[in-house]
């Protein structure tokens, strides 16, 4: 058996977490390749070694220094003597600032936290290390190259019984230092998983799996024992955060199974992410969980025979496409459209919008809604029980909770319905207090 783990950044904090690590790997032989992220807070009013690192490519940009970096260099040489590693990270933290300098990229300068975050951590462990730089590739247009990705990884791990790779990075096309997203150390994780065809992927933080729903919201609420890929990327759209979205798709076409765990907690089962072919129906479990995010615009559009009209909503899109507007769902009815948008992208816009949907349609009426908040209900369970729905709109009425919006999946997977963002919180806890 083949596991892959990747540690997030409470993980590789300081010294007593690197040792519960190692704790974690030497449990279980067949963890043999290890993914780890820069070090991350080591308590609430501390920083992220990330977050330094921008910091340090923001001076190298306005004066061609980074004196940042002597926070950075305290962290790790702290870490490593902690550690009673015998390597010369003096050396090593010399040449890094010396190319954060030269290099003056903020991509390079963001992804040297996980390179000496899995420097150390090989050196302790006793494993090999692997640069995401000899595997990972992104083609011209910044996406990952699958393909080239792929045979790297096969080529170069294989026959490697133990490594230590750094997570979130890779190389564009010109051979320059490219980064995934922020979170994207989980995306690594699950190229390096499909790569050596593992058995099971091991993502480690500092929860013990997916909640039901936030619990800063519902403190009581449940760890998810079981969801499936498409589950998951559902919650994570809607802003569930313990796993980077796309992390998911790697490991989807492997068909590997994710185990969410707490390197705190390692006794905890945590949370099983799995195909839809391995999903175990519980029969007690009517929705997985339940996910939103605020500060949404609505657009609504309505038109008498707008259903007649070839290419309507077309229009509508292109010119949303036309202001390079990312659109997040469009519910229509026989006459009637709306076009759901982050309001963070109408900032300065939004009456230029609205005026060329106008001209370019001729509707009937045209109303926006702002400071709206989407909630998206999610679960296998909903397609095969009926009332599901009228359950979760019964106990917002009772509540009296107006709902702006709705929008269901055709897959029946899901229900996505807008509130007002003053009711948010009341509509999540209320949605899972209906349903536990």
């Amino acid at each position: 058996m083949i596991k892959v783990c990747k540690f997030g950044g409470t993980s590789m904090a300081d010294a007593n977490a690197i040792r519960q690590v190692k704790a974690i790997i030497d449990a279980d032989k067949s963890r043999k390749f290890v993914v780890v992220s820069a070090p991350g807070k080591r308590n609430k009013n501390d920083i992220k070694i990330t977050d330094m690192l921008y910091k340090c490519y923001g001076e190298v940009v306005a004066t061609g220094k980074c004196e940042s970096f002597a926070v950075i260099r305290s962290r790790f040489e702290e870490i490593v003597s902690d550690l009673e590693l015998d390597c010369d990270i003096t050396a090593v933290l010399d040449r890094t600032e010396k190319e954060i300098i030269e290099n003056k990229s903020a991509d390079f300068a963001a992804s040297r936290g996980e390179y000496l975050s899995a420097y150390v951590t090989a050196n302790y462990l006793g494993a090999k290390f692997v640069d995401a730089a000899d595997l990972i590739r992104f083609d011209s247009k910044g996406k990952l190259n699958e393909e080239y990705t792929d045979d790297k990884v096969k080529t170069i791990l294989d026959g490697v019984e133990f490594a230590v790779i750094p997570g979130f990075f890779g190389k564009d096309s010109f051979g320059k230092i490219k980064t995934f997203s922020r979170g994207g150390s989980d995306i690594t994780g699950s190229i390096i998983a499909r790569g050596v065809k593992a058995d099971l992927y091991e993502n480690w933080t500092d929860v013990s799996g997916f909640l039901v729903c936030d619990p800063r919201i519902v403190p009581e609420a449940k760890t998810i024992k079981q969801l499936t890929y498409k589950e998951l990327r559902e919650l994570s759209y809607m802003g569930a955060s313990v796993l980077h979205s796309e992390a998911i798709f790697p490991v989807m076409k492997g068909k590997i199974p994710i185990n969410i765990k707490n390197t705190f907690k390692p006794e905890d089962a945590g949370t099983m992410i799995v195909p839809n072919e391995m999903h175990k129906e519980d029969n007690e479990t009517i929705i997985t969980g339940i996910a939103g995010k605020k500060d949404f615009t609505v657009i609504y559009i309505e038109k008498s025979m707008m259903n007649a009209e070839v290419g309507f909503i077309r229009k509508v899109l292109s010119v949303v496409e036309h202001y390079g507007i990312c659109v997040e769902h469009v519910p229509s009815g026989i006459d009637t459209v709306s076009i759901i948008l982050a309001s963070d992208q109408l900032e300065g816009i939004l009456s230029d919008l609205v005026s060329e949907i106008r001209e370019n349609v001729n509707p009937d009426y045209v109303h926006v809604i702002e400071n709206v908040s989407l909630i998206a209900t999610v679960g296998h369970g909903m397609a095969k029980r009926s009332g599901t729905a009228a359950k979760i709109f019964s106990s917002l009425a009772e509540k009296g909770i107006n709902i702006k919006m709705i929008d269901q999946g055709s897959s029946e997977l899901n229900i996505i319905i807008g509130v007002a963002n003053s009711d948010y919180e009341d509509c999540i806890r209320t949605i899972y207090r209906a349903f536990n």
